[in-house]
């Protein structure tokens, strides 16, 4: 009797269960086909503008979805309201790219010769979330130290003309590095010594070293490693390692 009234409640159980399931909105996802279908017209536009409409196309979503989630909150459709938060969450783990890259367009013909005080303290605050990022020597907070790279790069694009815009892109191409963005970081580091041929980071050493290791282009790191080593003496715990891999470059040439 007893195992007849235990299987019973068994089966209530599972009978309760199986109910409470949540409806899984598949059928209510749009298709691939509709979600494509252009709604602006573009095809004149230029980079920058797409870029722009995107951002502002994200925002939107964005902010739709919050007005969704609060709406089914208010009206207690729990079906709804679970497919629109599903929707919200899959939309903020998703990866959204910075596609202007800031010191590419701006050029290599920039010159830091002016003090700025906002640039001069935009450098500092973006120093500052740097070694925030930095502070555990083994784990990097990523998201703080994109912070300080928009900060860099907001410096870059908002004073061309400071005296900051060479060492703010050094600072960035480390960071892009960091973030195993070589083809962008060996583009800063160019930056940096284009900007100020007299730079006082080895921003030539760390251009060679990218296109040596990363990007495996040996010609040009060799020709920039040996104008480094003439014309950035004064990197003497760079000078061994360049010296030994045009060595190794050249060597690799003659066979």
């Amino acid at each position: 009797m007893a195992r007849i009234v235990l299987t019973a409640a068994l089966i209530v159980s599972l009978s309760i269960l199986v109910g409470c399931q949540a409806d899984s909105g598949k059928s209510q996802i749009v298709p691939a086909q509709i979600r494509s279908a252009p709604i602006v017209e573009m095809s004149v536009a230029s980079e920058t503008d797409i870029v722009e409409q995107l951002t502002t196309n994200r925002r939107a979503y964005h902010q739709s979805l919050e007005l969704l989630v609060e709406h089914y909150l208010k009206t207690g459709d729990n079906m709804k309201l679970e497919w629109a938060k599903k929707e919200l969450a899959a939309l903020a783990s998703m990866p959204q790219y910075n596609y202007i890259i800031e010191a590419g367009p701006v050029g290599a013909d920039l010159r830091p010769t002016t003090s700025i005080p906002e640039a001069d303290y935009m450098y500092w605050e973006a120093t500052q979330l740097e070694k925030k990022a930095r502070r555990l020597v083994v784990v990097v907070d990523d998201d703080v130290l994109r912070l300080a790279l928009n900060k860099y790069n907001e410096l870059i694009k908002k004073h061309p003309s400071s005296d900051k815009i060479d060492d703010a892109a050094f600072k960035a191409a480390g960071i892009y590095e960091h973030f195993k963005d070589y083809t962008i970081s060996l583009l800063y580091y160019q930056r940096s010594y284009q900007w100020d041929p007299k730079t006082i980071y080895p921003a030539r050493y760390k251009a060679a070293y990218i296109l040596d290791k990363h990007l495996h282009r040996r010609a040009e790191a060799l020709k920039l490693y040996q104008e480094a080593l003439e014309r950035d003496a004064k990197f003497g715990e760079w000078r061994e390692f360049a010296e030994e891999r045009i060595r190794e470059l050249t060597k690799s040439e003659q066979d």
